[in-house]
């Protein structure tokens, strides 16, 4: 959102003159003497973790207390003009944040995102979570007690926004258990996870659980070997193949997986094949993100040695690499489109795996599917899920090959679809 904040920036002191205005979050501190000289208007940022600092920040301005010389994180103008660093932040005891959902009632139908850690223990370097270096949790009790609130106002859907729940084995086990206890057979619950850490406990407790309750996303990003080590990320891809398999067993549990494009040392070869080893899992939904260089990072501070170039504009999307033309990012941006119409969206299952039977590599299938739409200009409109059948029809019949074995799962899917 920087590019609608600059914009309000340079507009909120025409019609609010006087008002004081501060900025935080990553984009404004990860240099923030820049930010503070582009926009005069601003007294100041805050840096790293913003509710103390902001708390205090109110203080100062609405009680009269304190100085802004002694409030810790901040860097700001003084009346001369000078900008001035204060000393960091302590971090916050999470225990310390108030509940943030006073009023359920505005958040009816709609996706609750809940923070029970922060911090993350790998160092991959396309990361903001890297830079900070340990964990902190809010207590199992209080997050109990938060969950429970969900719970009663039946909310659809929480989506944790801890950056690897499943660290601590024993605070996983003991929370999963709870959720199975607690049950109210409506509410959903997101976790973000390291599948190669799972325990056998974890999987235990997963298998007795109602489909439903909870589903995962599972960042493997790619199994090429030199890629995982440029990027300085733990990742144990046998013990990861064997738990997603392990849960997809169940029948109960959504599994979301994500790939990156742009990684350091991943071609376009080596990008089909980390797409064929993760398709190969069958997840119910695979993700296929491309790369954003974020300040801050470490990759960041390596995009020449790697020849990569990226967007200039939020959220700062890769453009090419020493191993990736922009064509080649072209390319898989056709295949993404592919993927979230025909596979992520649930609606084609039956004749998928019809097709598939004639690939080797379901990457291949995706690719020439795309290059078939880009080639009649269907990538420039929008379609209908019946005008969706009757391109994938076309691009069959292109193919050489007789629709008479595709045309009843085409009607199967459809049948099912409604």
């Amino acid at each position: 959102n920087r590019r609608v904040i600059e914009a309000l920036l340079g507009e909120l002191p025409k019609v609010l003159p006087g008002t004081v205005l501060w900025a935080g979050g990553p984009e404004a501190s990860c240099d923030a003497e820049t930010f503070l000289e582009t926009y005069p208007g601003l007294t100041g940022v805050m840096c790293g973790e913003g509710e103390g600092t902001f708390s205090q920040l109110i203080d100062y301005y609405m009680e009269g207390t304190g100085a802004l010389r002694d409030i810790r994180g901040i860097i700001w103008r003084e009346t001369d003009g000078g900008i001035r660093k204060n000393q960091e932040a302590e971090l916050v005891d999470l225990d310390q944040l108030p509940f943030p959902y006073e009023d359920l009632g505005a958040f009816r139908n709609k996706i609750v995102y809940y923070e029970s850690s922060r911090g993350c223990p790998f160092r991959c370097s396309y990361c903001l979570s890297s830079i900070e270096k340990q964990v902190r949790y809010r207590s199992m009790p209080l997050v109990k007690q938060d969950l429970k609130i969900f719970l009663e106002a039946r909310v659809p859907q929480v989506k944790f926004v801890d950056r690897t729940f499943n660290i601590d084995a024993g605070r996983t086990e003991e929370l999963w258990e709870w959720l199975l206890e607690h049950d109210n057979g409506v509410t959903n619950f997101h976790f973000e996870i390291g599948a190669d850490r799972i325990t056998g406990e974890e999987l235990k407790i997963m298998s007795r659980m109602r489909p439903g309750l909870i589903q995962l996303e599972i960042g493997v990003q790619s199994v090429n070997p030199d890629t995982i080590r440029a990027v300085q990320r733990t990742m144990d891809l046998v013990k990861l193949k064997e738990a997603v398999t392990r849960i997809r067993g169940f029948q109960n549990i959504h599994q979301h997986l994500d790939l990156i494009a742009g990684l350091p040392g991943e071609d376009l070869e080596s990008f089909r094949h980390s797409f064929d080893e993760v398709f190969a899992l069958k997840p119910d939904q695979l993700q296929l993100g491309f790369l954003k260089v974020l300040k801050g990072t470490p990759l960041y501070e390596r995009v020449e040695d790697y020849g990569i170039v990226f967007r200039g504009e939020p959220p700062y999307e890769v453009l090419r690499t020493n191993w990736l033309s922009y064509g080649d990012l072209l390319l898989l941006k056709g295949v993404e489109e592919m993927v979230e119409v025909y596979y992520n969206s649930r609606q084609f299952g039956r004749t998928l795996r019809k097709i598939l039977e004639n690939y080797e590599s379901p990457f291949t299938f995706f690719q020439e599917l795309a290059e078939h739409y880009e080639s009649r200009g269907y990538d420039k409109i929008s379609h209908s899920r019946m005008a969706r059948y009757e391109i994938l029809r076309e691009f069959l019949e292109s193919k050489g090959f007789s629709l008479k074995e595709f045309d009843p799962c085409m009607v199967y899917d459809l049948y099912a679809r409604e």
